[in-house]
């Protein structure tokens, strides 16, 4: 993800695990962040709902934030190698 993700819990019961394999039960207003590009795993416990946020939106390197002339340069190399 090239973005930073933050996740709260709005109800139900999540279990978070981070890169390290790190592992917490979030339960409602709970809020966890996640800094750009850092792995990390998401499971609901039960019937759930989440708020996710990424920030900053679109993050470098994500086709949202490329100028038109980086996005053309991606376009035409992805056709070379198909072709």
């Amino acid at each position: 993800m090239h973005e930073g993700a933050w996740i709260t819990v709005i109800d139900g019961e999540l279990r978070v695990t981070s890169h390290a394999g790190e592992t917490i039960d979030a339960e409602p207003g709970m809020l966890v962040r996640f800094a750009p590009g850092e792995r990390h795993e998401v499971k609901a416990l039960a019937d759930s709902r989440l708020l996710l946020l990424l920030t900053p939106w679109p993050g470098s390197g994500h086709p949202g934030a490329m100028t038109l002339e980086e996005k053309t340069d991606v376009r035409d190399r992805a056709a070379e190698r198909a072709g």
